[in-house]
């Protein structure tokens, strides 16, 4: 195991690399005018064949076709499909694995985890460091578990976003409900489900369904203060606009949705969004992305959100921050070309590092996802961006 990389460390690692697209830094773009052409400044990845040692068999609804060149079931659980992740102060990061598999239905030996990593960016590497796995062994999940001993699994829950409370506890979104789930620092559910009012997935039995599959709770950001959590749809509601996404408020003190809701506009509605996190009291970063992979990637975006709505159009101000197929490489980082492309078909990590700096991750959806080299599996890519402009961020947000 390689050591663990401080934070300060990474940062030093970033501005060695030297690789800026030139162009000064200033304050934040007037709503808009996108930022400039961003710069890939560190990569590294994690092997797609890595597993948590000594863990529970999984795969076995995927039979034994080879997928990518990797057959399953496997002997171990995969450390794969980074959907969440949160900032430590030391260097490390906590990473949310999502549902398993793709589906409800093959996902029952998938066990839900957070995985502890430390990229090495000098070496390219990323470490794992440990973990906890999600479970409730109090009984606050309503509904029958696929596991007797309760430890929760693809088949309950999708996972796909995680903040960190101020008391250290997580709050994690689901797509199944959706619902928003409260865990303690050790895994355990400490309350039931939170379903959205009104907004039932199809494997929600509590109402009609009026969302797709999969398209629940991708994004979610805590406000920095603490006190407010803020859930991004990834999918239409029933009745909505084409391509209008539902961001909703949730106050941590009473428990309890606010009723505040704002509009988040896709660029196609055959879009997706892969995750969502806070700069400030009002704005927000949030990833963009079509469903192509390799060539067929073209739209893998940035975006900075403003909720207070500055041109009065009813929806959330997006100004373009970074283009993740056209990363300035000049240097050729990780020995890839200039630009840079992150061409995978689930983007779902964005954590900002510094004022100018972000950290993304790509769900590689293990073993199903080539975006890198077709007919290879993705590995769990780990890269900083280096933004043209400030984002003048909340201080307490860069601790």
């Amino acid at each position: 195991m390689r050591r663990t990389v401080a934070y300060g460390a990474i940062g030093a690692t970033v501005l060695a690399a030297g690789v800026l697209a030139g162009v000064p830094s200033s304050a934040t773009p007037e709503h808009g005018r996108g930022f400039g052409q961003a710069a890939l400044t560190a990569f590294a990845a994690l092997p797609a064949e890595t597993f948590v040692s000594a863990s529970d068999p999984s795969g076995a609804a995927l039979g034994t076709t080879p997928v990518n060149g990797i057959v399953p079931p496997f002997a171990d659980q995969p450390v794969q499909g980074f959907s969440g992740i949160v900032r430590n102060g030391d260097g490390t990061f906590e990473v949310l694995s999502d549902n398993g598999y793709g589906n409800k239905a093959n996902s029952g030996d998938f066990v839900l985890r957070i995985h502890r990593i430390a990229p090495d960016l000098r070496q390219g590497a990323v470490d794992v460091l440990g973990g906890v796995n999600l479970t409730d062994p109090n009984r606050k999940v309503p509904f029958p578990l696929t596991r007797p001993d309760r430890v929760l699994t693809g088949s309950d829950f999708d996972v796909e976003s995680i903040v960190r409370a101020a008391d250290g506890t997580y709050w994690i979104g689901d797509e199944f409900g959706p619902y928003l789930l409260h865990f303690d620092r050790a895994g355990r559910l400490l309350t039931a489900p939170v379903p959205l009012p009104g907004v039932f997935a199809p494997e929600n039995p509590a109402g009609t369904p009026n969302l797709g599959g999969s398209k629940g709770y991708e994004g979610l950001a805590i406000s920095p203060d603490r006190r407010t959590l803020y859930g991004l749809l990834e999918g239409t509601v029933a009745g909505d606009a084409a391509g209008t996404l539902r961001l909703n408020e949730f106050d941590l003190a009473s428990g309890a949705y606010t009723g505040k809701r704002w509009v988040y506009q896709l660029d196609q509605p055959n879009h997706a969004i892969g995750d969502l996190t806070a700069v400030d009291r009002d704005r927000f970063l949030v990833i963009e992305r079509d469903g192509g992979q390799g060539v067929d990637a073209k739209v893998k975006k940035i975006y900075l959100l403003d909720k207070r709505d500055r041109d009065h159009d009813g929806k959330l101000d997006k100004v373009l921050v970074a283009d993740l197929l056209n990363l300035a490489n000049p240097r050729h980082v990780g020995g890839f070309a200039d630009p840079f492309t992150f061409p995978f078909q689930t983007i779902e990590d964005v954590v900002i590092l510094d004022d100018r700096t972000l950290a993304v991750l790509n769900d590689n959806n293990f073993p199903f996802s080539s975006g890198r080299t077709p007919g290879k599996p993705d590995n769990n890519e780990f890269i900083t961006v280096r933004l043209t402009d400030r984002l003048n961020a909340d201080p307490r947000v860069l601790r």
